[in-house]
């Protein structure tokens, strides 16, 4: 995680208000509920597990088994039931 120099973006006011708490230590501030994103939408990961996941339910739909799907896509049998019986289209 990268870090930024206070004295850089906030006013000075704030950064005495700030130094009555904490001097010295590197501090997080959380993004704003509003402003989160979902795992893997900035990246594309989600949509990529999405396709998979959609695969093997045609796959398993078409006749293929759960031991097949599993070594083909080299998940557990597990992971495999959770895809196929789930309800997402």
């Amino acid at each position: 995680m990268k870090y930024t120099n206070a004295n850089k973006i906030l006013p000075e006011k704030l950064i005495n208000e700030i130094q009555k708490y904490v001097q010295g230590e590197t501090i997080y501030i959380p993004k704003q509920e509003t402003e989160y994103e979902k795992w893997g939408a900035r990246s594309g990961g989600r949509r990529l597990l999405d396709r998979r996941n959609a695969a093997i339910r045609s796959a398993f739909i078409s006749g293929s088994s759960i031991q097949q799907l599993a070594e083909e896509y080299y998940l557990s049998i597990e992971t495999i039931k959770k895809i196929v019986y789930s309800h997402k289209k």
